[in-house]
């Protein structure tokens, strides 16, 4: 399961501090195990506009957009911004299910909203609080939240990338 977690992130790879990189790797296997998930490639990263971007590859081009902003600044903390690129949307293995082919909200994601679930994987997983502040402020779910620089690079990152996504449609 680690190599397939590995596989599938290898901007993992980009994450120098050890003990993150391992958290972000525990973040999924949580995700993964609570959510039932044998597999997690074929996941849309959204299912409120029709695509057919994964959100392994939503994910991956959020955290990469990311790094790219790291490399024109200085005052970043690169392993955080990628960790939280990379567990951003972790939540959403809890928020939905498959049924009848078909993704939709399970009955926690009713209830629950990914960057709440994910907030709290993160900090179970042992990852810094920074960390898990990102996954907790990437939505307009809690607006009303602080960000940190980190926070805010992946926060418009990800809002990029849907907004792109949505163009398509």
């Amino acid at each position: 399961m680690r190599k397939y977690i590995e596989s599938l992130f290898p901007e993992l790879n980009e994450i120098k501090e050890t003990s993150i990189r391992e958290g972000v790797v525990k973040v999924w296997f949580l995700a993964m195990g609570r959510g039932g998930w044998k597999r997690i490639d074929d996941i849309p990263f959204t299912i409120l506009i029709p695509t057919k971007i994964s959100l392994i590859e939503h994910i991956r081009k959020v955290t990469q957009m990311a790094i790219g902003v790291a490399r024109a600044r200085d005052d970043l903390n690169v392993d955080f911004l990628i960790a939280g690129g990379l567990i951003h949307d972790v939540g959403k293995l809890l928020e939905y299910e498959k049924k009848k082919g078909k993704m939709v909200k399970s009955k926690f994601g009713k209830f629950v909203r990914h960057p709440i679930s994910g907030y709290a994987l993160a900090l179970e997983a042992g990852l810094p609080w920074e960390v898990a502040h990102i996954v907790l402020a990437h939505s307009e779910d809690v607006m009303k939240i602080s960000r940190t620089k980190e926070a805010t690079v992946i926060y418009h990152c990800d809002f990029i990338e849907f907004e792109i996504e949505k163009e398509r449609i």
